[in-house]
């Protein structure tokens, strides 16, 4: 059942090109905007390079993730699911495998050109995509909890779920920026990284049961 999931919202994202081609979109036009607006010194760049990117990622995401349970809430598809005699936290590991390879996975192919944008070394290039390797899933899977803690609601979605998820993703963007500037400056970066880490097993680990509890309780009320 976690493979018909997955497979299927894999099928039903590529079909709907505007669900996994606008963020895209609106990650790039984002980062290539800065350059023009505020300086094409290299020190400049170097220095807002990775806040950013992952500032760009965090609002590109929050375009898919509104949707995420609330469109199966909506056709019925979630009663179904909860029906399932599989348990609920497969087939929520398999919906937030699905967004991750649709809507994270194209940002991470995209970084390095990104960071050729903002003239980054090639060492900090590689460092941008490990911490967005580890930290999109981190991003998905808080997402995926507020997403579900507001299922049931309709008009006020898309704007209740920056509102609470943002002060979640303080730790994350802070980490995941500073990694990049410490590689660039040529600083030890092992800690940091195994923290981005931490924060994403950590998510994994606990973020699959509660959106399902929360889907429950979403689907009673």
């Amino acid at each position: 059942m976690f493979y018909r999931i997955l497979i299927y919202n894999l099928k039903l994202t590529l079909r709907q090109r505007s669900d996994w081609l606008n963020p895209l979109l609106f990650f790039i036009i984002v980062v290539s905007l800065f350059p023009l607006a505020i300086s094409t010194e290299k020190a400049v760049l170097i220095a807002i390079a990775p806040g950013v990117i992952w500032i760009a990622a965090v609002l590109a995401s929050l375009l898919s993730l509104p949707q995420l349970f609330q469109a199966d809430f909506i056709d019925g598809s979630l009663d179904q699911l909860l029906l399932q005699p599989e348990p609920l936290t497969y087939l929520v590991a398999a919906k937030l495998l699905a967004h991750w390879l649709t809507h994270q996975l194209p940002l991470i192919l995209v970084a390095p050109l990104v960071g050729l944008l903002f003239q980054l070394s090639n060492h900090s290039i590689g460092i941008l995509i490990i911490s967005l390797l580890l930290g999109t899933p981190t991003l998905s899977l808080l997402g995926g909890i507020i997403a579900a803690l507001i299922v049931s609601l309709r008009g006020q979605v898309s704007l209740l779920l920056p509102l609470l998820l943002l002060p979640l993703l303080i730790p994350l963007l802070l980490f995941a920026t500073n990694v990049v500037l410490a590689a660039e400056q040529g600083f030890p970066i092992n800690g940091q990284l195994a923290l981005l880490a931490a924060l994403m097993l950590l998510a994994m680990a606990f973020a699959p049961w509660v959106i399902a509890i929360a889907l429950r309780i979403g689907v009673e009320v």
